[in-house]
């Protein structure tokens, strides 16, 4: 999987977000951060906990700059569904699309070739829309919103401050790197 440093490709979904159908392009995503977190299906078990986790970081995430698209391959009726049944579905204010037609779970080459489902894959995209980190899990284990936070708080620094680069366990404010000859070999 060769996705990191590469440009998102074009898709058109319907999503369900606030009580709404609202359609979303790629162009919409341009000129901001976004995330895409692909899970296998509504309805579940791990999923709903790793939605609400995302949920609970997700008026964080805005006031820095990034979107969330929760995606499965399940319909944006499925998501409403869900959204209006469930208590921890019910947290999320977050686009929720609909990918029955497996566009974006090809894209972002997640989809499980004759299952239908997406995994658990966490992608991060730049406001040029370039693919800046990715991350997949089997589908017995769940995500950790915090940990999404911190990385997505690390792409955004070094974006802002090229030369940087963010070491292990780095956190806002923290110490970064500024990679050179003289460093190779102290570290």
């Amino acid at each position: 999987m060769a996705l990191i440093g590469s440009t998102i490709t074009p898709f058109t979904a319907t999503a369900f977000k606030q009580g709404k159908f609202v359609d979303v392009t790629d162009a919409d995503v341009k000129g901001k951060w976004a995330v895409f977190f692909f899970y296998p299906a509504d309805f579940t078990f791990v999923c709903p906990t790793e939605l609400e986790d995302l949920a609970d970081i997700y008026p964080t995430l805005q006031k820095m700059g990034v979107e969330v698209y929760s995606v499965s391959t399940d319909t944006h009726f499925s998501h409403k569904a869900w959204h209006d049944t469930s208590p921890a579905i019910g947290k999320i204010d977050y686009y929720m699309l609909g990918d029955q037609n497996h566009v974006l779970s090809k894209n972002f080459d997640v989809l499980r070739e004759g299952q239908g489902l997406a995994d658990r894959g966490t992608f991060v995209v730049d406001p040029d829309g370039v693919i800046q980190l990715v991350e997949i899990t089997s589908e017995g284990v769940g995500r950790n919103a915090t940990e999404l936070l911190r990385k997505i708080k690390a792409a955004q620094y070094i974006a802002a401050h090229p030369g940087e680069v963010c070491p292990a366990k780095w956190e806002e404010g923290e110490t970064t790197l500024a990679p050179s000859l003289d460093l190779v070999g102290k570290i």
